[in-house]
């Protein structure tokens, strides 16, 4: 015998079904829109730097955290000659996700530039004018003839010397001898009385710089007389800002003290290539370990979530906004 319901049961069953329905609806609108569904997954190549700079052990500290939040993909990190060269392999397909100097990105003008998004805007890398402590140099104006570790070609670092050399009234190709070898190579040549001098740009500290410390006598040159003569040139060199590399970055240096020089923004950079809900995922990774992180790449300690969006010359990746989105107050 069928079982018949009462018309207001009948009435109550149709009501709570068409709510049931509406709230599938609502639930499924949210996941839409905040980019729900499956976590992202497949293999990403990561550009990060030199063996011994603050990239690469960056990038070291990132993969792991990525590997517990987003556990489906697959990071590869790729060392790399720096921030032009990173800019070019995203702009050419080739990596993923990179970190590059602001200067770098803004330089860059080859194929695929459209192309590029940002993530985050993360810590200043800092130029430093390492000689032996018994040197005579006070300031790049005195490196004229001298063998000038200058960065490889290609290298964030060789963009800002080439920059700082011209401030200082030198001729990049006549009046110094430059030396295009990287920061692995650098201290080594310096130490070997090979070089007189070499410039590095990165973030503070860079271990390359202290392992020499603790095993020769150096000091840091100031490059704050060259402010002006560097914003004077335009272009790129607007990216530059004035700054100190604190007395207690290096506390290997004898007797050390603060310098004057100048600091270029890094940023997380990517491409429109990227699915929203990958570059969402990394976002969140970047910004929420930076505590993990520097504490043992001090640099990162910088990354803030007040100023990570300030990431120009580029605009946010879509899915980078969708994160900052979600935990504005």
């Amino acid at each position: 015998m069928a079982l018949t319901l009462p018309r207001l049961d009948r009435r109550r069953a149709l009501q709570s079904a068409a709510a049931g329905l509406v709230a599938l609806g609502l639930l499924l609108w949210w996941l839409l829109a905040s980019g729900g569904g499956p976590s992202p997954s497949g293999r990403v190549t990561f550009a990060t730097g030199v063996s011994t700079g603050v990239y690469d052990t960056y990038g070291r500290m990132l993969e792991q955290d990525l590997a517990r939040d987003l556990p489906d993909v697959d990071v590869r990190l790729e060392q790399s000659r720096g921030s032009p060269d990173n800019v070019e392999r995203l702009a050419r397909g080739r990596a993923t996700f990179a970190i590059a100097a602001t200067d770098a990105v803004a330089a860059y003008r080859g194929e695929g530039a459209g192309r590029l998004r940002a993530c985050a805007r993360l810590y200043d890398d800092y130029m430093q004018l390492v000689v032996p402590r018994g040197s005579s140099v006070r300031s790049a104006r005195d490196l004229k003839h001298l063998r000038v570790g200058v960065g490889d070609d290609g290298s964030g670092v060789q963009l800002i010397t080439r920059a700082l050399i011209k401030a200082a009234g030198l001729d990049f190709d006549r009046d110094i001898r430059a030396k295009r070898v990287g920061i692995d190579a650098m201290p080594r040549l310096l130490r070997q009385g090979k070089l007189d001098a070499f410039f590095w740009s990165g973030g503070l500290p860079t271990t390359a710089v202290r392992t020499l410390a603790h095993a020769y006598p150096i000091r840091l040159v100031q490059l704050g007389d060259l402010t002006g003569p560097l914003h004077r040139q335009g272009g790129v060199t607007r990216y530059y800002r004035a700054a100190t590399v604190p007395a207690d970055a290096y506390e290997e240096i004898r007797r050390p003290e603060p310098v004057k020089t100048i600091a270029v923004p890094n940023l997380l950079v990517t491409t429109d290539r990227v699915a929203p809900g990958l570059a969402e995922g990394v976002t969140r990774t970047v910004i929420e370990n930076r505590d993990r992180i520097g504490a043992k790449v001090h640099a990162a300690q910088k990354v803030d979530l007040r100023t990570a969006v300030f990431t120009d010359p580029l605009a946010l990746h879509k899915g980078a906004a969708r994160y900052y989105r979600s935990v504005k107050p």
